[in-house]
């Protein structure tokens, strides 16, 4: 059970973000990223996405770096990975 966020290299809104997740429960997710100050509207039904100025202090508070194919790859092994397919049907 662990929080995976990757290197922020996603850019958007004029910064680069990272991913925020979580290897075996949205509970545990949504528990790390409130304790941590990561607003709700950053969820994105699997992960939140989390801005580049927040990256170190979320790793300091527990979150594993991981490179962005772990990341990937640990969401699909969880079973909370939400496909594209399931995001065009919501």
């Amino acid at each position: 059970m662990a929080i995976l966020i990757d290197t922020p290299r996603w850019p958007n809104h004029g910064t680069l973000w990272s991913h925020l997740l979580s290897d075996s429960s949205l509970a545990e997710l949504h528990e790390f990223a409130h304790r941590n100050g990561v607003p709700e509207r950053a969820f994105d039904l699997d992960h939140y996405d989390v801005p580049q100025r927040s990256h170190d202090d979320l790793v300091a508070a527990g979150a594993r770096p991981v490179s962005n194919r772990e990341l990937v790859e640990r969401l699909r092994d969880s079973g909370l990975r939400i496909t594209a397919a399931e995001r065009r049907r919501r």
